[in-house]
């Protein structure tokens, strides 16, 4: 981050505060804590341990007045523009080791051991204990420590993190509320790589071991052409359940990167999914005529 040696050590930079942006990111909480799932707040435990104090309130303040033009994400680093008081908008980018393939490849056998991981993640679920995976394969999820966030921005404020740092880390919460396959892909594992390297996982435990061939030969079953058009005894009707996961099917898709809403889009469609479950639960069963 560039330093202005001549600028008095008292006096912030951006005391007259940012100019006005336009088109900007606002975040969607607009008072107290950011970010609504527990990874969310995962991620933020790491900056609220970093103790930036004033900062750390002025970059709350420039996430929801929309002082962030715009964020990219990509494997092991997030860029991004935020507009300050100066008339260019200053350069954010914070980055982040990705994990190796031989790591992904641990990650993705103990996550394969229980079929709950697996099954949440393709539905677009971060599962509670997810950490805990991660760290039978040797490695962390999230950053622990400060040294492996590595973070810099073209403002001449002499901290780092500055606020324009703390204002992306803030969206990005929201931002990892949205997709939680973010969190992944900063690990260097896109959404369709990591999906991939489950399913490969899966095959290999599920794939079967072939009995040695026998040493003679299996005679074939008799032909009985009147057993054919007879038919047999129609099964019983199957079991009918509301599904574990609501709306499993919009979730393994993914999120929708024009949803602006105050709330997800998962969150708004999910009464109704529960809505119609139950009337077609109804329905199938003949409760309703």
């Amino acid at each position: 981050m560039p330093r202005d040696r001549d600028r008095p050590w008292w006096r912030d930079p951006e005391a007259s505060g940012p100019r006005e942006a336009r088109g900007g990111i606002k975040a969607h909480s607009r008072r107290g804590s950011f970010g609504q799932s527990w990874w969310a707040r995962r991620w933020l435990d790491v900056l609220e341990r970093l103790e930036l104090g004033g900062r750390l309130t002025r970059g709350r303040s420039y996430a929801r007045r929309g002082q962030v033009l715009d964020i990219a994400i990509e494997e092991g680093r997030v860029a991004a523009s935020v507009q300050g008081s100066r008339k260019e908008p200053y350069a954010v980018t914070v980055q982040i080791a990705p994990l190796s393939a031989l790591a992904w490849r641990g990650v993705a056998e103990s996550l394969g051991e229980e079929a709950r991981f697996v099954a949440k993640l393709l539905a677009s679920e971060m599962p509670e204990d997810v950490e805990a995976a991660f760290q039978r394969a040797g490695v962390s999820l999230f950053p622990v420590r400060r040294a492996e966030l590595v973070t810099e921005c073209s403002c001449p404020d002499w901290a780092n993190p500055c606020k324009h740092i703390a204002a992306v880390y803030y969206l990005l919460g929201e931002e990892f509320d949205r997709d939680p396959f973010l969190i992944f892909q900063l690990r260097g594992r896109s959404r369709e790589a990591l999906v991939t390297l489950l399913r490969s996982s899966r095959s290999e435990r599920a794939r079967p071991r072939l009995p040695a061939a026998p040493a003679t030969a299996v005679a074939p079953l008799p032909a009985d052409p009147a057993a054919f058009w007879s038919g047999a005894e129609i099964p019983p009707a199957p079991e009918v359940r509301v599904p574990d996961t609501t709306a499993a099917l919009l979730r393994r898709l993914g999120p929708f990167s024009f949803w602006r809403g105050k709330t997800p889009m998962t969150a708004e469609l999910d009464p109704l999914y529960d809505r119609a479950t139950a009337r077609a639960l109804d329905v199938f069963v003949g409760a309703r005529r």
